[in-house]
């Protein structure tokens, strides 16, 4: 489990497993200036070209959804008028049976026969030489507008139809009107899409089709957005119906409620979607040296298994695994276990050490259950391995068993309750679900054990700070400083927590101070750099400063998943969408759980919806501008 904790003003993460002990602190800090990014996403990539600064996702929105049947709406955005005038309403409905003849003019609720036929009279009608006669004809409809009108007012019966769930005849109204129209208007087939979404079973694709050729008619026509946008949801087209969605909050100047959590929906299960595909196929991959790094000192040193008098293959192998642990060449040393299993390890400790060490990378690359099955095998060849019970209690929270991950917790301190790891990683549970007091309890426990193992002092302080025990947290971070002043961790924890505060200037000097301690450091924790390039950004939005660091610790680390993420988000501000969204691509890459895959595909699909707004509709770049500074 993670060792450190984010200061006070970060949510703790849902899930269970924290973050390990160098990144937790700046994992969250990320995931801050993300979310306070987000309060502009829709806006983002839109308002990118025109002022310059990049937002994220999910905007402050109002309710008011359009509705069905009707006129268009460009919300007085540039765009052609889809809109057409209301006939006078015609006389009741005749019998049933003569409903069948509206379409063909016949019957009482057909067109007018003057409708009909003035176009084919017009036609016929000799020219004369009275001026007054002249006069007389030009009051009379050329055969354009007659043909329009009676559009209209099949338009008008089909809105009818359709409120009266007649889907079916209202189709072939919307349809007749659409033949006999000069002029096309988009909202017969807009209305008509509407009627296709209605059958039962819906018609979704002649619903997209027709919502298509509305929008060619008029780009901005919200609803024909919406019904294409919820057609291609039902579709299972989700990545096209986040675009329209994403267009139809920003017309709508985030007024929509209901777009805007439509496009949250879609993105959602576009991100969960694809995120499951890469799952199913990628090969497992270890996670950054600084993760590796980080969540292997929350365990005090262990040591190295001896070697029997007479070693076998596997003992020799096993050897060269630890070997390379200690050498944090960490790739090595997941294949030297894995060898070592397969050849057979001749003693009882060290087949419990080997299934122990293959379940630790289990768990670091993501297979929380196979982590669970290696660590389990490890306490069936030794029930008094203390270290696999408190592992196996972080992969129960992992796994959502809090219950179990307890019961594992005791069954240690069955064993050896003097083993101070057993205190330490129990807090950590207690810190993730709240319980401050119990956690802090524990953390002391841990340190009475063994005061020199610095996380216990650091976490004890954030769970402090956590607490709204500010000056307390602050006052123990300053002798944690005294008593470890060659270790770079207590800086750089301390300058979170000045950072949080605002007090920029101190905060830059703690990170430069870590970086300057582990600078001799294997591997060297590039952490510090990230932490700093978020300070220059909130302090002076020195994004050049910013993107600089984080590039200096993607060179140490080039997996380094808090530097790629920051990266985006600085691209963002940059305006440099495309690459923001390689950076968000490059995350889903390094992503080590299905959460974190779900969350990087989810920035990188909004971000490309937003683009693609912008390239069909340029002409809300000001506009968006414009709401960008009013918020």
């Amino acid at each position: 489990m993670a060792p450190i904790a984010p200061p006070a003003h970060i949510a703790t993460p849902s899930q269970p497993i924290a973050p390990p002990p160098s990144a937790g602190g700046l994992l969250t800090r990320t995931q801050k200036f993300i979310e306070e990014n987000q309060r502009l996403i829709l806006l983002g990539c839109a308002v990118l070209a025109a002022s310059g600064a990049g937002y994220y996702l999910y905007s402050t929105r109002n309710s008011g959804p359009s509705g069905d049947a009707g006129s268009s709406s460009s919300a007085s955005a540039p765009g052609g008028s889809s809109s057409s005038k209301k006939n006078k309403k015609k006389k009741k409905k005749a019998s049933s049976a003569k409903d069948e003849k509206y379409v063909k003019g016949e019957g009482d609720k057909g067109p007018l026969l003057e409708e009909i036929e003035q176009p084919k009279q017009e036609k016929k009608v000799e020219k004369v030489e009275s001026e007054k006669e002249e006069g007389f004809l030009a009051d009379v409809p050329d055969a354009a507008t007659l043909e329009n009108n009676l559009g209209a007012s099949l338009k008008d019966r089909g809105n009818k139809l359709y409120s009266k769930k007649d889907f079916q005849k209202a189709v072939e109204c919307y349809t007749k009107a659409i033949e006999v129209s000069i002029r096309k208007d988009a909202v017969f087939f807009s209305n008509r899409a509407a009627c296709y979404t209605n059958f039962s079973p819906p018609e979704y694709a002649r619903c997209v089709a027709d919502c298509d050729e509305a929008l060619k008619l008029d780009k901005t026509y919200v609803k024909a957005l919406k019904r294409r946008a919820t057609a291609l949801e039902n579709l299972g087209r989700d990545e096209e119906a986040v675009r329209d969605f994403t267009a139809t909050t920003i017309i709508e100047r985030f007024q929509d409620e209901q777009a805007a959590m439509s496009v949250e929906r879609c993105l959602k299960k576009l991100a969960q979607k694809k995120a499951k595909e890469i799952l199913e196929t990628r090969e497992p991959k270890l996670p950054s040296p600084t993760f590796i790094s980080a969540y292997l000192s929350a365990f005090r040193p262990h040591s190295k298994p001896s070697l029997p008098e007479n070693p076998s293959q596997g003992d020799q192998t096993l050897s060269l695994a630890f070997d390379a642990l200690e050498a944090a060449d960490y790739s090595h040393a997941v294949s030297f276990v894995n060898e070592a299993i397969d050849q057979g390890i001749s003693t009882k400790d060290n087949e419990a050490e080997a299934y122990n060490l293959r379940g630790t990378f289990k768990f670091l690359i993501g297979d929380s259950e196979g982590a669970r099955q290696d660590l389990q095998k490890s306490l069936d060849i030794k029930p008094d391995f203390v270290q696999s019970w408190v592992k196996i209690a972080s992969v129960h929270m992992e796994l959502g068993d809090s219950a179990s991950a307890f019961g594992d917790f005791e069954a240690a301190i069955r064993h050896n309750a003097d083993d101070p790891d057993i205190y330490y990683h129990r807090g950590q549970v207690y810190f993730i679900m709240q319980e401050f007091d119990k956690a802090i309890a524990d953390y002391n426990k841990s340190t009475a054990l063994d005061g020199n193992f610095i996380f216990t002092h650091i976490q004890a302080a954030v769970a402090q700070y956590k607490q709204g025990n500010v000056g307390s947290s602050m006052a123990a971070f300053r002798r944690i400083l005294k008593e470890f002043p060659d270790k770079g961790e207590p800086s750089n924890y301390y300058g979170e927590l000045l950072l949080d505060q605002q007090k920029f200037q101190e905060s830059l000097e703690r990170f430069d101070r870590s970086i300057e301690l582990d600078k001799e450091r294997n591997p060297r924790n590039v952490l510090p750099f990230v932490n700093k390039a978020l300070a220059l950004f909130q302090w002076k939005q020195d994004i050049v400063g910013a993107d600089e660091l984080c590039q200096k610790a993607l060179e140490i680390d080039p997996e380094c998943d808090v530097a790629v993420a920051t990266l985006a988000q600085l691209s963002l501000q940059q305006g440099k969408i495309d690459e923001a969204i390689k950076w968000f691509e490059k995350s889903a890459q390094l992503a080590r759980t299905e959460g974190e895959l779900v969350n990087a595909i989810t920035y990188e699909h909004a971000s490309k919806a937003q683009v693609h707004f912008l390239k069909n509709y340029p002409e809300f770049a000001e506009r968006l501008s414009q709401m960008a500074q009013g918020m």
